[in-house]
């Protein structure tokens, strides 16, 4: 095993002179002497825990042991030993919390190996799918406790299968990060969200800092800590900074933006010197979430679709290639641009009848288009997409456009001035920037300055537990940002309604999407 030797790990080992007549030390002052020489530090914390198996566990390694360290801001922990021959990995666990589906990666430390990765169902989807239901039920008599617990045994079963299958025990996992939202934090932690969802909407903590595993109920080594990442008040989690993390917008000279799209439209915009956020609702129908088709990334899920310029016959691509059943964002995104760019949808994102051939269809006074008829998809039904599915749509894109206008617009800059486009989770690696640049959803930015970060919370999550610096800089960004907020802002709904057509009204800011029409017209 090959084992880092730089002084951000989170191991040290240390040899130690045993002791005798002459030197009758004490052993944990022994130890703490030693590993203050490694780390150039005047402050080493032990647990009482430690302390009372530490002589035993000296004398059978023969004063050679290996440590394990979480730095807490100026103050150095010692959240373990073992022996400094010992084979067995000493692990971190990274957690991505989210509100539908929570990962979970095990990482050697040693090595920075990734010994496993799982993803489950939130366990609170019982109790609801949405943020706001689990917090009402949190108000309920017990009802903290319960979905608190939902989340804690879930993680321990998952913990358990996650080490089974890596062979190693949750014993051996002495360091923990988690990064979520602020109310998915908030009912990991056991802290009352009644405030969050309540003017003037205020969070029990931002900082949690670092809290014993044994103290949350999760079945790890007892003296691990486990990192979670701080939130900026309600609506900008633990989970963005994680991402700021990950991405290195922090670090960078020129200004960058990050969108993570959820629930939410969660933006950043800044660089090495500042950092400004906001959020908005342009979220749902952007994930598929509101089309009768629409469904969550996953196996017979649309995710890609384009037009045959001759025929107009749809072509649609699914995740793992079965039968057609549903569709997600980045094939919804693909499908309005593909109807857009063939004159199938107007500039106001209506039907244009003369272009839909047999495909449009009328129920009720409500026109649909059919995507996929009932004998290729796989749930022996047409797949569609009406007319309100679309004007949600629109309404979606032009959410999105407007806050990425109006954030940038807020420091002096336009959206063309920028760098690098980072685009988080699940959204940002499967969506197709040409597309969202065509129904003006994302600005018209040359396509090699989108980055798709993928799951970008788990990311950050794991950079935390593999460096003894990252809490400093966690600390750091998340002290950095200036979040604006676009309820009070009067520029945004003149933005908004600016933006509600294809591409927009004003076409001089998507050239790229003028000329793509014309050349499919000729």
């Amino acid at each position: 095993m090959t084992e880092k030797n730089n002084n951000k790990t989170l191991i040290k080992t240390v040899s130690l002179t045993p002791p005798s007549l002459q030197d009758n030390t004490a052993d944990a002052e022994r130890l703490i002497r030693a590993i203050k020489s490694h780390l150039r530090t005047n402050t080493v914390d032990i647990d009482l825990y430690l302390l009372r198996r530490l002589p035993g566990l000296l004398r059978k390694w023969n004063y050679n042991v290996r440590c394990i360290f979480l730095k807490d801001r100026t103050r150095w922990i010692l959240t373990g030993i073992t022996s400094s021959i010992d084979t067995i990995p000493i692990a971190g666990l990274a957690v991505d919390l989210g509100t539908t589906k929570v990962v979970l990666r095990i990482i050697d430390l040693s090595t920075d190996t990734i010994l496993a990765e799982h993803t489950f169902d939130n366990p609170q989807i019982a109790v609801g799918p949405d943020i706001l239901t689990r917090i009402h039920y949190s108000d309920q008599d017990e009802g903290l406790k319960k979905i608190n617990r939902l989340i804690i045994d879930g993680l321990n079963q998952m913990i358990e299968k996650s080490c089974s299958s890596c062979n190693i025990k949750p014993d051996n996992i002495y360091a923990v990060s988690v990064a979520g939202n602020t109310a998915m934090t908030h009912l990991f932690m056991g802290l009352n969200p009644y405030w969050i969802i309540r003017e003037p909407y205020i969070p029990v903590v931002n900082k949690p800092g670092l809290i014993k595993a044994k103290e949350l109920g999760i079945n790890v080594n007892p003296l691990a800590r486990v990192i979670i990442f701080p939130n900026v008040g309600s609506y900008f989690g633990g989970d963005l900074i994680a991402g700021i993390l990950f991405s290195g917008i922090d670090k960078k000279e020129d200004v960058s933006i990050l969108v993570d799209v959820g629930t939410n439209a969660e933006v950043l915009l800044g660089n090495k010197h500042w950092l400004v956020a906001c959020a908005g609702a342009a979220g749902p129908a952007l994930e598929g979430g509101v089309t009768k088709m629409g469904m969550l990334a996953g196996p017979g899920v649309i995710d890609r679709i384009t037009i045959d310029p001759v025929t107009f016959n749809i072509k649609a691509h699914t995740i793992e290639d079965e039968p057609p059943k549903g569709i997600c964002g980045s094939g919804l995104i693909d499908l309005a641009a593909c109807l857009f760019l063939y004159g199938i949808i107007d500039i106001r994102g209506k039907f244009v009848p003369s272009m839909c051939g047999n495909r449009l269809k009328d129920k009720d006074g409500m026109k649909y288009y059919v995507v996929v008829p009932a004998s290729e998809s796989g749930t022996g039904s047409d797949l569609i997409i009406s007319q309100a599915d679309l004007d949600s749509l629109i309404r979606s894109k032009a959410a999105m456009y407007t806050i990425l206008e109006t954030i940038t617009s807020s420091v002096g800059m336009s959206l063309k001035d920028l760098s690098t486009f980072f685009v988080a989770g699940t959204f940002g690696s499967y969506i197709n920037p040409k597309s969202a640049i065509a129904i003006g959803m994302l600005p018209d930015l040359p396509v090699d300055s989108y980055k798709a970060l993928g799951n970008s919370s788990l990311g950050g999550a794991t950079m935390a537990i593999r460096s003894n610096d990252c809490l400093n800089e966690i600390d750091n960004i998340r002290d950095k940002i200036t979040y604006l907020e676009l309820n009070v802002n009067q520029e945004f709904m003149n933005r908004f309604s600016a933006a509600k057509f294809l591409p927009h009204t004003d076409n001089s800011l998507f050239p790229s999407v003028k000329h793509s029409r014309s050349r499919l017209e000729t």
